[in-house]
């Protein structure tokens, strides 16, 4: 068994379709319980933990209305998808008694805290979970983007990668099946070998920043717990 990760402050990136499960679309009630257990897990470690999370799963049930809208539009669109989820995160983590605050990079106060970086990282030290929705408030960038943009504002230790696979491949390993997986990477390699882990803007940010980003495969049980500790398959993208 590998060494535990020595992280202790982190930050969880989840796509929006890592919480569909089965379904087209929408949420899928085991799959985000699930995920909040698995939050549960690490937080109950001692280690502090924020999240962003996409909003794939929302967007592609009303992607048809989407159809002749500008792009600037449409990425609004995605970014209150976000916060769909963020709320729906939210809720299932505090149901199972984690204290929870949802920050919006587009202010909208009735529904959730605008984002506040220093507000964030005393949430945080209080042992609270930070779910960050909306992106970066900006359009044209995603949410990987916004993941490694949080991760460096919180002085986090790592960001870690939910996937729907167990790493980084040289090729997609469900359509090609000897794809060559890795355990480590440099972010240099990730960029010329363009293996698509995250967008090259938060490959850049994290490779700036020194931001180790750890992929993994989220629908292992206790995923990000036994990450931490060193256990199951995953990459490691390192200076």
């Amino acid at each position: 068994m590998a060494s535990a990760l020595p992280y202790k402050r982190i930050l969880l990136k989840v796509s929006g379709e890592g919480l569909m499960g089965p379904s087209e679309y929408g949420l899928h009630r085991e799959t985000v319980q699930k995920l909040a257990q698995d939050v549960k897990a690490v937080v109950s470690s001692g280690r502090q933990v924020c999240l962003v999370i996409g909003g794939g799963n929302i967007f592609r049930g009303v992607s048809g209305a989407t159809q002749g809208v500008d792009r600037t539009t449409g990425d609004y669109m995605g970014m209150l998808a976000t916060v769909i989820n963020a709320l729906a995160v939210q809720a299932a983590l505090e149901s199972i008694g984690v204290a929870t605050r949802v920050q919006s990079a587009i202010a909208m106060a009735q529904v959730c805290e605008a984002y506040i970086r220093r507000r964030a990282v005393r949430h945080m030290e209080k042992g609270r979970v930070v779910v960050f929705a909306a992106g970066t408030g900006n359009p044209f960038f995603t949410t990987d983007t916004a993941a490694a943009l949080r991760a460096v504002e919180m002085n986090c230790d790592a960001l870690l990668k939910a996937t729907q696979v167990d790493g980084v491949y040289d090729s997609d390993p469900k359509k090609n099946k000897a794809a060559k997986r890795y355990d480590s990477l440099t972010f240099a390699k990730v960029i010329a070998d363009n293996l698509q882990v995250m967008d090259t803007a938060a490959i850049a940010l994290a490779q700036e920043n020194k931001l180790p980003i750890v992929v993994f495969d989220m629908h292992q049980p206790d995923a990000v717990a036994r990450v931490l500790a060193g256990e199951g398959r995953f990459t490691v993208i390192g200076s």
